[in-house]
């Protein structure tokens, strides 16, 4: 062949326009010397992964920061166990006390209902008035004016560790908080009516003080976790590893599979080489990558659990923590893999925003979503790191109950799971059938078939 001859001319066409060859373009300098020196060059980097970036900033750190500030519909509850008429009396004062607005959702249930409640992560804390509430504080009152034993009325308030640690925290503060509210106005009518008993006579300065505080609040943990739950936050550490599986796979998947199909090269140190493309569509080449993410999801769901049990992390369930994990992962991979093949490297970015950085705040792992910014809470209605907490927290903490959690997560991942093979086979088949192949043009006639 000679030189002047295009090397990739087909014999006997006619006035054939032939592309230049990949390496006939970097000997000749086709491209710009001069791109390093343009704005643009410098300028779009920065603004992107500027962008990004302060996107994390902003919804982390606006998700954590005021809880008490952004409290909504919180839900706690009160059990009245009282034989006697003053536990139906502390019950309307606690229940005045959070009326002022609609930051908590107090719920007025029997003991079995709290308890249920309590097991399923519906509530986080409970305060119980009980049976023998209303004598007690006959019998304290008595004590004034009368000497012996003296025993003061009890509140016990349970708080649910297993719901989240900062969730319970602030179920605590807040009934402790109403609790003492209510002490101060029963210990006002006590002291009264101590009063008009005792006649002109003084009483001690100490009944006084004992009188204007009648009520002892007695803390306690619902169920308490175990040691190796981290405090809690096990189950939120695991449905992240379970989220990141899926969302680091896709991405270690699909550049594998293209550098090994051919599409873009393979570096490692100093050595590029591109591998001899294949001729494939974009359809079957990400069917390809989610079945790799499938066997993926079920070797990763093994080591997880193999690597938590040797740690000390206790699982109770576990042939359906790892079905669920497998199912989590591959969603989440299938779903980003799909995203990558319809966008391209912009999928990656998608990816990034749908699965990590709008994920992670709107978990309600570390925050509850009652205590974050509303918008977290509408997020958590379909963002799947919510959905992965919900099923990873049910089974570690809460036996697997389905209406803990485990139903709505097992749903919504399903959901999450079928947009995610319809987006990428619709659009891949589309991209095929209009040719929008990834083959470059002067290997299409001459691409070996696989």
């Amino acid at each position: 062949m000679s030189e002047s001859q295009p090397r990739h001319a087909v014999p006997g066409a006619e006035a054939v326009e032939v592309l230049p060859h990949p390496d006939d373009i970097l000997q000749s300098g086709l491209a710009n010397p001069k791109a390093t020196r343009t704005v643009r060059f410098w300028a779009i980097p920065i603004v992107i992964t500027l962008t990004v970036l302060a996107a994390l900033a902003a919804f982390y750190l606006g998700g954590i920061l005021r809880p008490m500030t952004n409290l909504r519909h919180f839900p706690i509850a009160v059990v009245d166990e009282d034989a006697g008429p003053t536990g139906a009396q502390v019950v309307k004062g606690l229940l005045s006390g959070f009326e002022k607005d609609d930051a908590y959702d107090v719920r007025v249930l029997t003991r079995d209902q709290a308890k249920h409640q309590l097991d399923t992560g519906q509530v986080y804390g409970v305060a119980v008035i009980p049976p023998n509430f209303s004598s007690t504080l006959q019998a304290f009152a008595k004590s004034a004016l009368t000497p012996g034993r003296v025993e003061r009325p009890i509140i016990v308030v349970s708080t649910n560790p297993r719901a989240g640690a900062l969730g319970a925290s602030i179920a605590n503060q807040s009934l402790t908080r109403a609790i003492t509210m209510v002490d101060h106005r029963v210990g006002e009518r006590l002291s009264q009516e101590v009063a008009q008993q005792s006649g002109p006579r003084p009483m001690p300065a100490a009944v006084t003080l004992m009188l204007r505080n009648p009520i002892e609040v007695q803390p306690t943990v619902h169920n308490a976790l175990p040691d190796g739950t981290g405090n809690g936050l096990s189950a939120f550490y695991y449905s992240l590893l379970l989220l990141l599986a899926g969302f680091t796979g896709s991405i270690v998947v699909s550049m594998l599979v293209d550098s090994m199909l051919g599409f873009v090269p393979a570096e490692v140190g100093p050595v590029y080489r591109f591998a001899e493309q294949v001729k494939i569509s974009r359809l079957r080449t990400l069917l390809i990558k989610w079945a790799l993410m499938t066997v993926l999801a079920l070797l990763t769901s093994g080591v997880y659990m193999l690597i938590a049990a040797r740690l000390g992390m206790p699982i109770h369930h576990s042939l359906q923590l790892w079905l669920y994990g497998v199912f989590a992962i591959a969603a989440v991979g299938i779903t980003s893999t799909s995203l990558i093949a319809v966008l391209g490297a912009l999928g990656l970015l998608v990816s990034m925003f749908v699965f990590v950085i709008l994920g992670l705040p709107s978990a309600g792992a570390t925050v509850p979503l009652e205590a974050a910014p509303q918008f977290f809470g509408w997020l958590a209605k379909f963002e799947p790191m919510h959905q992965v907490f919900l099923g990873a927290r049910s089974l570690l903490y809460f036996d697997g109950q389905a209406d803990a959690g485990l139903s709505q997560a097992l749903t919504m991942t399903a959901i999450g799971l079928v947009i995610g093979v319809l987006l990428g086979a619709v659009v891949t088949w589309i991209y095929d059938r209009r040719g929008y192949h990834r083959t470059p043009p002067w290997l299409e006639a001459s691409a070996p078939s696989e």
